[in-house]
């Protein structure tokens, strides 16, 4: 007798039926093409690239934390001995009082930027960027991971260079308002956080971020008001000064020590911290855009 042609199931023709979308009455292993798997904030992914970075930097910590501290301290010994001798006095106090919060600033955004501008970067050199780009991390959360780490290290460096400095005889770091402390810190930080993400999103060699980094942070740091204050210059320099939005943060991050500064008084500090805020508000969305067109980084 010839074999009776027996029904085919679904699941005979395809073995992997159980995973096709929507069988069994939506109770497929797999949801519907479109449906997000991930909603809100990717937690464990932010988190993720975020002790990647702090992880990459700890690895170097003699480099990234340490020799700061060292490099930072030469400044206040060579400033000092070169312009406080005599028992120099600036805005009230002895002069390496005057120029450890500065000093101190300067670090934390120098290092912000150094470690934001590694991080894309290192993956375009390396050929490693698909990284970054594979993982389900939408734009903000990539920007966040990156950020979040620079401002880490910007802190750890900061209380690192602090300890050195009360090290050096004369050096006082009592604090006036701790706000301010806080806030410029912060502040300083997330801004040179998101300028060397810029640099790391422009740049395509060590070179070009090298570049950003003697040409364009290096002269603003300097002529922050770090080692001086602006009413000792010229009026068209005094301008030029105040247009620099390091000079706000190094004065404003001094008035937390010191409880007087170049910008003046406490309302002033208060208008010069909303200024920043702003700044960075705009920044954070540029690097944002930056990242989404993926312009340089998905070509």
């Amino acid at each position: 007798m010839v074999d009776q042609a027996q029904p085919v199931s679904p699941e005979s023709e395809n073995p992997d039926a159980s995973f096709v979308e929507g069988n069994a009455g939506g109770k497929g292993r797999f949801p519907p093409r479109g449906r997000p798997v991930i909603r809100g904030i990717n937690g464990i992914g932010l988190w993720s690239l975020y002790m990647k970075e702090v992880r990459r930097f700890l690895k170097v910590q003699t480099q990234t934390i340490w020799a700061p501290a060292i490099t930072t301290l030469l400044f206040l010994v060579i400033f000092s001995v070169a312009l406080g001798r005599g028992g120099r006095e600036v805005l009230g106090v002895n002069f390496p009082t005057f120029v450890a919060p500065g000093l101190i600033a300067m670090a934390m955004m120098q290092n912000a930027f150094a470690n934001s501008s590694f991080s894309l970067l290192s993956g375009k050199i390396q050929g490693t960027i698909i990284d970054l780009l594979m993982p389900p991390l939408s734009e903000g959360e990539l920007m966040g991971g990156i950020i979040g780490a620079a401002i880490t290290r910007a802190v750890a460096v900061g209380f690192v260079v602090a300890g050195a400095m009360l090290l050096y005889p004369g050096v006082s770091l009592a604090m006036a308002h701790p706000w301010a402390v806080i806030w410029f810190g912060l502040m300083g930080a997330v801004m040179l956080s998101l300028l060397g993400l810029f640099a790391s999103i422009w740049a395509e060699k060590f070179d070009h971020n090298a570049a950003v980094t003697n040409f364009v942070i290096a002269p603003l740091a300097m002529l922050s008001g770090t080692f001086y204050i602006i009413d000792r210059l010229a009026p068209a320099f005094q301008t030029v000064s105040r247009a620099n939005p390091f000079f706000y943060v190094i004065s404003g991050f001094r008035y937390g020590f010191l409880g007087q500064s170049d910008i003046g008084d406490g309302r002033a500090v208060a208008m010069a911290a909303l200024v920043l805020l702003v700044l960075n508000a705009l920044l954070a969305l540029g690097a944002y855009k930056l990242l989404k067109s993926g312009w340089k980084i998905k070509n």
